[in-house]
């Protein structure tokens, strides 16, 4: 397949069959990367984008869901406020993969991200001017992730009204400011903008989730703007994202490998780690296996891990999050997260 080849479909109206239409078949109903403007009563629209990663699909079926039960441009169950629906990496959901050879992952080109040389940066490029012409309520981007973690909300921005607009979907909210280039970073200078995380893809819990989130966000006249009540949400700061060093194998358990993590990683998300908690095995002679790197992009692992006795070990009392067992994952995005609890806020930052 031509990954370079990417170019942007624009419509007014929900091509026939895409209601029932399964992730792999998308792309016999749509050519590509695909902006749906559904007329609903209210303006401005929402925005939400689906399948970003095209093995995610908790957002398009619960976006699906969502518009069988409306009918966009009129009648009696007429959408309570337009939406803007961007359905991104159809040729790999085709494939039921996160992104395919050659690609660069849909949620790291948007406005923002440092980089801009590839046609799939220009094609986010055009979405980000189409909806800054017609105005944003609220961005909202789906995603599932492949390790054991809660359905949690992130935001970009300590703005009340993001934390707010998070606190929706659950008193779990991550503040995150690395990595660069994803979508709802760069809708925030747009609207309120959140990024759901609801757990495992092919989830029926994570589907219902996502959609009464939805039907909620299309029924707000308003995203409040006070200050959260402190005991409604428990917020947390990414400070780092872990990946495996290049050239490092890899595995779980007992498999051979240069490091071997321990069989239960992923039920280590979103619990606080003591100092000293092993997260696998280190093959002598092998160094450095891990990397960490803060929102300025430098390598912090020696703050967090440490190998004591062959083991690797955290240094510090940290909680992680998205641990995955995915090795194709980790090859391509990373192995996960370390996160630290942050007090409220009283205003926009």
């Amino acid at each position: 397949m031509d990954t370079g080849a990417v170019e942007l479909t624009v419509l007014d109206r929900l091509p026939d069959g895409f209601l029932t239409a399964e992730p792999a078949a998308l792309h016999r109903l749509l050519p590509g990367p695909t902006l749906l403007h559904l007329a609903g009563r209210g303006e401005p629209p929402l925005f939400v984008s689906v399948l970003l990663h095209g093995d995610e699909d908790t957002g398009l079926r619960a976006a699906q869901r969502l518009l069988r039960r409306y009918r966009p441009g009129g009648g009696a169950h007429e959408l309570p406020r337009s939406l803007s629906l961007f359905v991104g990496n159809v040729a790999a959901a085709a494939a039921g993969v996160r992104r395919l050879p050659g690609q660069p992952d849909y949620n790291r080109v948007w406005p923002g991200s440092g980089t801009g040389g590839t046609p799939e940066h220009a094609l986010m490029r055009r979405v980000f001017e189409e909806m800054r012409a017609r105005g944003v309520f609220a961005s909202v981007d789906v995603h599932n992730n492949t390790g054991l973690n809660p359905h949690y909300a992130c935001v970009n921005r300590r703005d009340p009204r993001f934390l707010n607009l998070a606190s929706l979907f659950g008193r779990t909210v991550v503040y995150f400011t690395s990595p660069r280039g994803v979508q709802a970073a760069a809708f925030a200078s747009l609207a309120p903008a959140v990024t759901l995380e609801c757990g495992q893809p092919g989830l029926a819990r994570g589907v219902d989730h996502a959609l009464d989130y939805l039907e909620t966000c299309l029924h707000l006249p308003a995203v409040p703007g006070a200050p959260p009540d402190p005991g409604s949400i428990d917020l947390f700061h990414t400070v780092a994202i872990v990946k495996i060093t290049e050239g490092v194998s890899f595995g779980f358990g007992a498999e051979e490998a240069d490091l071997r993590l321990v069989e239960d990683l992923d039920h280590l998300n979103f619990r606080e780690l003591p100092p000293g908690t092993r997260l696998g095995w280190v093959r002598p002679g092998r160094r450095a296996p891990i990397a960490a790197y803060d929102d300025r992009g430098r390598d912090v692992a020696g703050r967090y891990f440490t190998e004591v006795d062959g083991e690797l070990r955290t240094a510090a009392a940290l909680m992680p999050s998205m641990f995955t067992r995915d090795p194709r994952a980790i090859r391509q995005d990373c192995l996960g997260y370390l996160m630290e609890r942050l007090a409220p806020v009283d205003g926009a930052r």
